[in-house]
């Protein structure tokens, strides 16, 4: 997929998200070795330090750890990914329905259209 930034939110808050729907969606697996910061960066065409900036928010998560001289891994906690996973899929609800609602669609309305209750 590729790197689209909104202008809305820092770039540094983007790849945060982008890296964590990575990993919990298993794009980068328990325990895989990640690309470098400067392999990801120049793919993601992003500045460096913006990327290690990402890469240091994603360990203090504890999302990703730094083995000295080996690189950085994703964690094998699956209990802190499987949160992960439920906090972003809550927080995309949310937005979903915020943006629903912006439009003058309420929650039930909403849950219909998704579930096919509208045809």
């Amino acid at each position: 997929m590729p790197w689209n930034f909104d202008s809305d939110k820092p770039i540094f808050v983007q790849l945060v998200e982008r890296l964590e729907s990575d990993i919990v969606s298993g794009k980068y697996s328990p325990g895989e070795k990640l690309p470098t910061v400067r392999e990801l960066a120049v793919e993601a065409a992003v500045n460096p330090n913006t990327m290690q900036k990402a890469y240091g928010e994603l360990e203090r998560l504890g999302l990703v750890y730094t083995q000295r001289t080996s690189g950085r891994f994703v964690t094998e906690d699956s209990k802190l990914i499987d949160r992960t996973r439920k906090t972003l899929a809550e927080k995309n609800v949310r937005e979903f329905l915020a943006g629903m609602k912006e439009i003058g669609i309420d929650r039930d309305e909403a849950v219909r259209m998704l579930t096919g209750g509208n045809k």
